[in-house]
Parts: structure tokens; sequence; C-alpha cells
């Protein structure tokens, strides 16, 4: 591969607007870990598919290095460049429309450099919903929620991204324009490259639109935090939810002390509506007009109390006061950036794997050393956020010899669940060699060829995803 050079550059001058070339600034080399920095690139903002079209065909013939650029958010490093030749970075925020929002069709067309929020909005300014929810959702971009396959926390209820997409307008490696955008429910026409661009992380083309499927509102929404017995009994608990309150649950979260009580480090304002129990779950509900989510909910707790999975809850009873319990869920994270991390995990694992996995992943992180463990997530999918901690007083630069071994630990437990050592975040470049280790080798052998014949020049985010091999 080449960099992208003053001349190609100057190339490109003539087939695209001025306002396209940017100055290069440090966050399009940077990522929120801190774990990969690009080196250097030429900064382009396309304003339309036509652009990135004409971007992308002369990086092809110039082999030349594509690395798309969305929200920044992602967390494994498929947004930056690392060690390559001085790629073409192309900033998809100037591809920021709402095309079209039918309420009828329950579908809405949107750019790639829409903000999530930005989706959301427009969704529910039409009286629908576009479900995903995910804390950077001010920030992320539907390019890249796409691109990474996001989940977030109403994934029991309506799926991932890639089950929320009924096309997609995407520009190929070779600069030919793929147009996908139709909001067909059933379209059985032969290979849906469609799901060959959602979760491949910009390494097979680049998704410029897509059209998003939309349901209907919750017109009334509950909330509940309770305290279970053991991470078993939150499974317990989920199952008799969906029993007797059927597909209404729409999130249900399982939060352990650890996460508490980092909350309360540092974060004391946020208000812990069951003080620090061992364990306890967030349960939300959205109903139709004649549901009674409150009812529905002390109903649950009843009858979870009286079969010894729960001893004790708070149903919220205002819109305010279930905002409360979400603030709660969300700010999780961000307590844990201020401790400080050894080694985060985004896994998943069969949901009836769940305590046992949690079980033997403290006995296998005690056996490396002292450590503090927060797991927590979206236990309603099997997706687990198990993040590795110092002791108080102790630093996560105190045990980066260490990281790699607890990442191992960790790994290998969710492969002998049967799990996936990557749930929602992407692979990136940090997973690239968990993928190899860890990934049916039928299955990699596959993605190579797909990516060889797609992408015949590897120009599209090399090093993402697959190894970049020669």
């Amino acid at each position: 591969m080449n960099p992208a050079t003053g001349a190609f550059a100057e190339d490109l001058r003539g087939d695209l607007p001025a306002e396209t070339f940017r100055d290069l600034e440090p966050r399009y080399l940077e990522e929120p870990r801190g774990r990969w920095a690009g080196l250097d690139g030429l900064l382009l903002a396309p304003r339309n598919v036509a652009e990135v079209a004409t971007i992308v065909r002369a990086a092809s013939a110039a082999s030349v290095p594509v690395i798309p650029y969305g929200g920044g958010t992602g967390l494994v490093g498929g947004q930056v460049s690392g060690d390559l030749p001085a790629p073409v970075i192309l900033s998809l925020e100037r591809l920021n429309t709402v095309r079209n929002v039918d309420a009828t069709e329950n579908a809405m067309v949107v750019e790639a450099g829409v903000p999530l929020q930005t989706a959301q909005e427009a969704a529910e300014d039409a009286n629908r919903l576009f479900p995903i929810s995910i804390a950077s959702q001010g920030t992320a971009r539907i390019g890249g929620i796409l691109a990474t396959n996001a989940g977030g926390v109403n994934v029991l209820r309506y799926g991932n991204a890639r089950d929320l997409c009924l096309g997609v307008e995407a520009v190929l490696p070779d600069g030919s324009i793929l147009h996908g955008l139709s909001p067909l429910r059933k379209n059985n026409t032969g290979y849906d490259i469609r799901h060959l661009l959602i979760g491949a992380e910009g390494t097979l083309g680049i998704i410029t639109a897509a059209t998003l499927k939309l349901v209907p509102r919750p017109v009334r929404t509950g909330a509940a935090m309770l305290v279970v017995r053991d991470p078993s009994a939150a499974l317990d608990l989920l199952n008799l939810a969906r029993d007797r309150i059927g597909e209404a649950v729409s999130a249900f979260e399982l939060i352990g002390r650890m996460g508490l009580d980092f909350l309360a480090a540092t974060m004391p304002e946020v208000r812990r509506p069951l003080g620090n129990p061992e364990w306890c779950v967030l349960i939300d509900l959205g109903m139709g007009a004649t549901g009674d989510p409150a009812q529905a909910l002390e109903g649950l707790f009843e009858a979870a109390f009286e079969a010894g999975l729960v001893s004790d809850g708070v149903v919220a009873q205002s819109e305010q006061h279930r905002a409360a319990f979400w603030q709660v869920r969300e700010s999780i994270p961000e307590a844990n950036r201020r401790i400080g991390a050894v080694s985060s995990h985004d896994i998943s694992v069969p949901i009836a794997a769940i305590p046992g996995f949690i079980a033997e992943g403290a006995e296998a992180i005690a056996r490396i050393g002292a450590f503090r463990v927060n797991c927590f997530g979206h236990v309603g999918d099997g997706n687990l956020h198990y993040n590795v901690f110092p002791v108080e007083g102790r630093s996560g630069a105190d045990h980066e010899d260490q990281r790699d071994a607890i990442k191992k630990a960790v790994h290998d437990l969710v492969h002998a669940h049967g799990g996936s050592v990557s749930a929602e975040h992407g692979v990136g470049r940090l997973k690239v060699g968990d993928l190899e280790t860890y990934v049916d080798p039928t299955k990699l052998a596959a993605m190579r060829v797909i990516k060889t014949a797609l992408d015949p020049m590897g120009i599209m985010n090399p090093g993402a995803v697959l190894r970049t091999i020669g």
C-alpha cells in the first residue's frame, strides 16, 4: 500500500469541492481508551455518496488505505490507522441528513454521519421509536453503529443494529455504489450484501446511508430495581418476568456490588435507591395504552419474593423516578473509567451459562492476583461487561505485566462456555489476535476469502478485523 501523498491529494482536488479537504485535528488520530494512535493521514470529509465513491475509486487506483471515521467512540481501535502508510481518513460527519421518515412504512432513511440521538429524535417526531440505546448516543453515528453491529440496553426486545436495518447504501472497495435502501421486509433476491457490510467495520465497504426499522413508541413505561440473591436468581427472575409480562420487557440489566461501590466512591451525587446490594437488576417495561407498568412490576416483585428470588426492590412511580434508576446503570461505565481498569472485556455467553461464568471468572482472576472485578451488563441477551480493576491504593499501571494473562483467562473461559470475546464493541485492531485464537477456523477462512474477493487491493480499513498480510 502507498501513502496518501501531496500529489494524491492534488489529483483529487480537481474532482472534489474545496470544503472536502480538512485540517487533520488530533481527535482523528485518537480513540477513547488511548490504546491506539494514528500517525498521519489525509482527512477528507465528503458531503454525499458520489464524493465518497470518487475518493474510494482514487484510493483503489493508487493503492492508498482508507480509514472510515464516524463519531470516534469505538473502543477497539477500528477508527485509527495504527502503523499504516498515511491513509485517507474518510470522515462521514458531513453525511448528516435524515432523508426520510415514513410512519406508515415504519422506516426511516438516514445518512451514515447522523448521530444516533438525532435519529432517535427524528423517529420520535413521527411518533415512532428507533430503539437502539447506547451511552455514547449523542456522539456515535449511524454508520459506525452499523459497521460494528452495536447493541445496547434494548437488544433483549428489539435486537442489535443488524436486526434494525432494512437496507444500506454503500460504496464498495472499487468505488462502485450499492443502491440498497429498499424498506422491504421480504426480499429473497440472492446474497444479502447488507449483512456482509453490517459488522464488517469498514473492511468491505463504506456504509453511506441506511434504511432503519422503526417500531411504535410505548405509550406507558416503567422500571424497577430489585435485589436478587445471585446471578442465577436473576435469570429465574428474567424468565418469570417474560412469562408474566411478555414482550413488554425491554431491558434487563444485572448490576453487581462492585459497580455500586465504584459509583459511591467516584460519583456520590448519583443516588442508589437500594444502597449497595451484592446483586440487583434493573428491569424496564414499555407497554401500550391499556398496560400498567407499575402494577405489572409490583405483581412481579410479589411473585418473585414468594419464590425466594428477590429480597427487596423499588418500583418507579414516575418517569423522573425511572430516569433516576437508569442514571445509576448509565453512570457505572464512567465510574469504572475514574477507578481505572487493568483489563476490560466486552463478552457474551449463553444466558444459561452466566452464573457459572461469573463464579468461575472470579476464581480465575484470583489465581492471577489480588484484583477487584466489576461484572455488569445486558444479562437478557448474555452480554456482560467483565472488567478487572486493581485493589484500592493501586493503579492499572501497576499491573501492566498481568494484563495479557487476565485477558487470556477471561477469554479462555468465555470460549469454554461457548461464548464470544466480542459482544457489541466489534473487533477493530484490538481483538484481531483474539479472532484468530477463538473463532472457528472455517469461518475465519471464509472471511478472508470474502475480504479478498471484495477488496483485492486490501485498502479498506486494513488491519481491522483481519490481520493485514504482506
